[in-house]
């Protein structure tokens, strides 16, 4: 069985989906961020002050190497995970990609207050100039789902049709929740 992994911009709902997503199948879950910060023993904004932004992609990509062995997870990428060729390659080669995307104004709204986020220092400028550098890349997904104005639920009853329609219904709900 093989993975499932989200991927987009920071603010899509990839974290949030991806836990309802994997409760919904009885997989496990891992935000490949968290894990970074789990075996760093730091947090992501911490890395980046701290080493910057190279040292935190150097620990992604063995977090990813690593996760991309394990089988029956559903792996929310950071936003910018899979603009690394080598990460990319791993993760397809056993999961799904899931392509989440929402409009830069509703990113903005979702996470225009935290302050957590390190490429978040920005304008809104350059924020609009990184979401378009990336979604090009994004576009790659194997599904793509918007996620503009619409709740957990929504989002991942789309996500498991469409895993349906691409693998003669592999993918199933375990509970209604």
């Amino acid at each position: 069985m093989r993975n499932i992994v989200l991927i987009g911009f920071m603010g899509t709902g990839k974290s949030t989906v991806g836990k309802r997503l994997a409760l919904s199948l009885a997989w496990d879950f891992v935000d490949t961020d968290l894990e970074v910060g789990e075996v760093t023993s730091m947090s992501v904004p911490e890395i980046f002050r701290r080493y910057g932004e190279t040292r935190f992609r150097s620990e992604e990509r063995l977090v990813v190497q690593r996760l991309s062995r394990q089988e029956q997870m559903v792996i929310a990428t950071g936003g910018g995970t899979v603009l690394n060729q080598l990460n990319w390659n791993d993760l397809t080669k056993n999961g799904i990609v899931i392509g989440l995307h929402a409009s830069l104004e509703e990113i903005i709204s979702r996470i225009g207050h935290k302050n957590d986020r390190p490429l978040l220092k920005s304008t809104k400028e350059e924020i609009e100039k990184l979401w378009s550098g990336r979604r090009e890349c994004y576009a790659k997904a194997d599904l793509m789902i918007d996620t503009t104005q619409k709740d957990i639920d929504e989002v991942v009853s789309e996500i498991l049709e469409g895993l349906g329609r691409m693998t003669n219904n592999e993918f199933t709900r375990v509970s209604k929740d």
